[in-house]
């Protein structure tokens, strides 16, 4: 039997958990779904799939191909446009999993950008990132995904305006120290001489 396509499944498993919802898959300038909560915008959803294994040779190396995900640049920035409740569901069909990318770990994790030449009337070049399909949280379900979504919603103060440290933990990135220690009198001393 074939598998549904990844837009099709989300319409069902949100149809059948009766959440409204806006399908503007059809749209190059929306995201594909927007998820409603009393008829308002809730989320801003793009959903992509990983249909094949990509062949090596013709991408520089980043990082094994089964964590691999080429994304358009193009995909994130229709996301920044509807930050910071945006983000990526991506379908791994080969591994049978889900992952999520919020817009805040599409801004802060390790890629890998690049232009990939196409041709149209004139040669010209799409810009497509590299990731990781770990960076982002990983499920073997929709309905686990969507949960983690309604997390971020949740946490997503906290996580902009309240976490100070470097946000995201992120395989393979090792976050350093640097700098002197701050201190309460350094922020009176920065206070004063900005305002």
């Amino acid at each position: 039997m074939t598998k549904p396509s990844f837009e099709q499944e989300v319409k069902q498993c949100l149809a059948d958990k009766g959440v409204s919802f806006l399908d503007k898959s059809d749209s190059f300038r929306h995201p594909d779904f927007t998820i409603l909560l009393n008829g308002s915008p809730y989320f801003h959803l793009e959903v992509k799939e990983k249909r094949q294994a990509y062949n090596m040779k013709n991408w520089p190396r980043y990082i094994d191909e089964p964590d691999l995900f080429i994304l358009d640049d193009l995909t994130v920035r229709k996301c920044l446009a509807y930050a910071p409740r945006s983000g990526v569901v991506i379908r791994d069909n080969l591994r049978g999993l889900y992952s999520f990318f919020s817009i805040v770990d599409l801004a802060l994790m390790p890629r890998r950008r690049l232009n990939r030449r196409i041709e149209r009337s004139a040669p010209s070049w799409k810009g497509k990132w590299l990731i990781n399909l770990k960076h982002g949280l990983t499920a073997k379900t929709l309905e686990e995904i969507f949960s983690g979504i309604r997390q971020y919603v949740e946490a997503s103060d906290r996580i902009l305006f309240e976490i100070i440290e470097c946000y995201g933990r992120y395989e393979g990135e090792m976050i350093g120290r640097g700098g002197i220690t701050r201190r309460p009198a350094d922020w009176d001393t920065d206070i004063g001489a900005t305002r």
